[in-house]
């Protein structure tokens, strides 16, 4: 008896959670509307999020303006964020209310049982692959891989029009890679059909050599500068900033175009729910992801940007990236680490 009037007191004494939380699962279109006045009463919510630092302060100010929330962030590398969301459950401290990071981090979130499903907002139209199966986690943009050179040192009209082209002894010497990037590696790889795509960057990285660095902004920066001539995984919006900022660099692409999401989604113990769907809605709403498209990100809304809008583009499966993880960094180290040039 004793153990059902406690029961009974706990619900008794949040019912107003109980309640407010049905909204993430709400399918009307005043859902919004409802949200807004129990997220007016809750009046802030924390975010933990890999976003860069310079977009964050943008995107705070819009969504603060346009609903009247707090948004307090705690902002970190993607692995990081995992580890403290992940940590911070297994202490029992329920602090975060949504997550914004890349897709491994957030797939890895929903195996560990710490999202929650969220109904997609009415208004978004996505990119196929941008709502996950689950429902745990919804994409908001995507980062692409991109090619890029030096404009002084490489003529547009002498840019490889395929992969195999790389194998042309003029690029020995001259190419670079992100040295973390196994979930493009392996796409690239499948893309080709295994056996041939191993193939291909074995002989790739013993006749002419890959330059392996270790983060993309400093392999954009060394592109810029002359040391690599052609870098074969950037991200597309770090060479757009800086062309447009008069930076002697440009991009292409080679097919396929592999892409990796980015997502937001609500923590299942999140002390303030309703003011982070609002934050969900918020960055699957045309003016967050016009503020996303204004600093070079690829909205998973609309249309994609040329000349992307005119190759194939592959998103990385996170669901298969994790399960496979092991195999391809084996793969990668084996393949390319181990064989390139430092």
């Amino acid at each position: 008896m004793r153990v059902v009037l406690c029961l009974l007191g706990l619900i008794l004494a949040f019912p107003a959670f109980a309640q407010e939380a049905s909204l993430l699962g709400y399918e009307g279109a005043d859902r919004v509307e409802k949200a807004m006045a129990a997220a007016k009463k809750e009046g802030a919510f924390t975010l933990y999020t890999s976003l860069a630092e310079k977009d964050i302060p943008p995107l705070a100010s819009a969504f603060e303006k346009r609903y009247g929330i707090k948004m307090r962030v705690w902002r970190s590398a993607s692995e990081k964020v995992l580890q403290r969301t992940l940590t911070e459950a297994s202490g029992r401290r329920y602090e975060v209310d949504a997550i914004h990071t890349s897709a491994l981090e957030m797939e890895a979130l929903h195996r560990e049982n710490i999202l929650q499903q969220v109904v997609p907002p009415h208004s978004a139209e996505l990119l196929p692959g941008a709502l996950r199966p689950h429902g745990e986690w919804t994409a908001t943009y995507l980062s692409v891989w991109v090619q890029t050179y030096n404009t002084h040192l490489v003529k547009k009209e002498d840019l490889p029009r395929t992969y195999q082209d790389l194998l042309d002894p003029k690029w020995k010497g001259k190419l670079g890679m992100e040295a973390h990037v196994p979930e493009w590696y392996s796409t690239v790889v499948m893309d080709m059909g295994e056996e041939k795509g191993l193939r291909f960057f074995r002989e790739l990285a013993a006749g002419n050599g890959i330059s392996m660095r270790s983060g993309h902004t400093l392999l954009n920066n060394l592109v810029i500068a002359g040391d690599v001539w052609l870098a074969l995984t950037v991200y597309q919006y770090m060479p757009e900033a800086a062309k447009r900022k008069g930076a002697p660099i440009d991009w292409f692409v080679l097919e396929p175009a592999v892409a990796r999401m980015s997502g937001v989604g609500i923590a299942r113990r999140a002390p303030h729910p309703n003011a982070a769907l609002l934050f969900y809605e918020f960055m699957l709403s045309g003016e967050a992801q016009g503020l996303l498209r204004s600093m070079d990100y690829i909205p998973t809304t609309g249309k994609l940007p040329a000349p992307l809008a005119s190759r194939r583009l592959t998103l990385v499966d996170p669901a298969t990236a994790m399960d496979q993880r092991d195999k391809w960094l084996k793969s990668f180290e084996d393949v390319l680490i181990k064989r390139s040039s430092q």
